[in-house]
């Protein structure tokens, strides 16, 4: 029952999004709908709260008379008690819900877009001095109520968006239900409808959830709980919520995000699903340049970075602690060990971190080759190589891999000794243009990984499975010249069941003697019709 009510509240806002979509392209009208699902949350968050604290008064927070000496009062009181709980602050005037009926109410239509544009800056506003002020710096940049891409005039303008809100403000998100995240489901839903509609640049912002559910369940092996979760390319925030969802807690939420529009739609999927503003740390710069969260070190870190990305390889990263101990750094046209590096020297001693690269970082060589050969041979952190499926990223079709780096292996004689391979390139299903992972799939790959990770080592290494995983010792990887393609480690080689050759000779002889057959019908009829045989 609740996953149907989840599927009819995203197909509902599918729908409304759909009212823009004629407008503008799919990442443009994306900013829009997020936006406005964003505000009524944000609107519905203060209103639930202002009437808990309301209510031993007996008043609601819609009927304050916010020009009153006595409603002026209440409103500081409930600003400075807002603050602290949630992070922000409404008046009764500004909410979504107040804004909807200024626009649609008493059957006729007023002006509103001044208005909701003066309420969205009221928003970051009231944060500012706060310890919320940079959780909420610039939520609202992205979402144009001048642009003409929304009508010709100012009154079409105003016309779509009281319609799209109106529409949106039917909508009941369940709120108060602590059991249901129904406004959290239907924001994925919706990031994930765009991310299929935005070609190559989803890759940007979106990480299949899928692919999140494995990385999540590698980097929780063992787990309960987790002090930090990090994502040092978050995008739109998927990865690292779904992380949260492996486990009973999560401390505190770290991120870095390039894009500015992306790393507002991050802050937002975080506060939608509830993550409390004192709990993440979200920032916005190049993580490969300018690292934000350097001095931390994070116990579980995961990432779906931009493939084989270009960086700025400049001899004074070699003064880096991130890059200086290898001895060489990733090629420029080819970033995807920069952000291995990265990664690894932001895990902490008892950490696991999974990151999702293109197959090419198995078998390259130069500075790649090098770098590989020092996390294997000179730290010894590699744990676990798996081949995933192609074409299931939106906007590649390239086959992928999943890189599981654990510092703690040397704290385990026997298996620092080895390392697992999967193939499960071979595991997919396909829906329309995309390859998808289905629940059996992913579950194979945690098992595997798992009953290697998690055996007891008197047994003997776990987790090898002919024709689809294998654990390769460290002498084998020598031998290979730590090139890690997976072929090399999985034999997947069907061998073709042999041809009976007598058997085709008598099938051949058959054919042969019903040819024959043929031909004299054939001629008999061609004698009876008085012309010549074709053959």
């Amino acid at each position: 029952m609740t996953e149907q009510r989840n599927t009819r509240i995203q197909q509902q806002l599918w729908n409304i999004a759909n009212t823009l979509r004629g407008k503008m392209g799919a990442d443009e009208f994306r900013d829009y709908i997020l936006g406005f699902i964003f505000y009524k949350y944000l609107s519905e968050k203060m209103h639930r709260y202002a009437n808990t604290v309301l209510k031993p008064d007996g008043i609601k927070y819609k009927d304050l008379d916010e020009e009153s000496a006595k409603g002026k009062e209440y409103l500081e009181a409930i600003k400075d008690l807002a603050l602290d709980k949630l992070g922000y602050f409404l008046k009764p005037s500004e909410l979504f819900s107040a804004i909807v009926h200024r626009g649609n109410g008493n059957g006729s239509k007023k002006f509103i877009l001044d208005d909701l544009s003066k309420v969205l800056r009221s928003i970051e506003q009231s944060t500012m001095g706060t310890d919320s002020e940079e959780d909420f710096e610039n939520l609202f940049e992205d979402l144009d109520l001048t642009s003409s891409k929304l009508g010709k005039t100012e009154t079409d303008k105003n016309e779509l968006i009281s319609r799209v809100m109106a529409h949106l403000d039917q909508i009941d998100f369940e709120l108060d239900n602590p059991n249901s995240d129904v406004l959290g489901d239907a924001y994925e839903y919706l990031i994930g409808q765009f991310a299929s509609g935005a070609g190559k640049k989803a890759g940007e912002f979106y990480t299949p959830q899928e692919v999140s559910k494995v990385l999540a369940k590698l980097v929780t092996t063992g787990k309960e709980k987790l002090r930090t979760v990090y994502d040092p390319t978050c995008g739109s925030g998927s990865l690292l919520l779904r992380v949260a969802k492996e486990v009973k807690d999560v401390g505190q939420f770290y991120g870095q995000e390039s894009n500015p529009t992306t790393y507002n739609l991050c802050r937002m999927n975080m506060i939608m699903h509830d993550v409390h503003y004192r709990k993440f740390d979200i920032r916005n710069e190049d993580t490969l340049e300018r690292p934000q969260h350097k001095d931390l070190r994070f116990e579980a870190v995961v990432a779906n970075p931009p493939f084989s990305a270009q960086w700025n390889p400049s001899p004074l990263k070699m003064n880096d602690d991130r890059f200086s101990p290898y001895g060489k750094l990733a090629p420029g046209s080819k970033a995807d060990f920069a952000f291995v590096q990265h990664m690894v020297y932001q895990l902490d001693d008892t950490g696991l971190m999974a990151i999702v690269l293109p197959h090419g970082v198995l078998f390259r060589g130069a500075a790649e080759g090098h770098i590989r050969k020092f996390l294997i041979e000179e730290r010894n952190w590699l744990d676990a190589v798996i081949g995933l499926p192609a074409n299931i990223f939106y906007g590649t079709s390239i086959p992928t891999c999943i890189l599981v780096l654990n510092k703690n292996r040397t704290g385990h004689a026997e298996r620092s000794r080895i390392i697992l391979f999967i193939d499960a390139s071979r595991d997919f299903e396909k829906v329309k243009t995309q390859n998808k992972l289905r629940q059996e799939n992913i579950d194979k790959i945690i098992d595997t990984y798992r009953a290697y990770a998690l055996s007891p080592l008197e047994g003997g290494p776990q987790g090898g499975e002919e024709k689809y995983s294998y654990v390769a010792t460290l002498e084998e990887i020598r031998e290979n010249d730590y090139n890690l393609n997976i072929p090399r480690y999985v034999d997947t080689f069907e061998e073709e069941e042999p041809v009976d050759l007598q058997g085709v000779s008598e099938e051949l002889k058959i054919l042969e003697t019903g040819m024959k057959e043929t031909d004299e019908v054939i001629a008999d009829y061609c004698k009876q019709l008085g012309i010549d045989t074709p053959f």
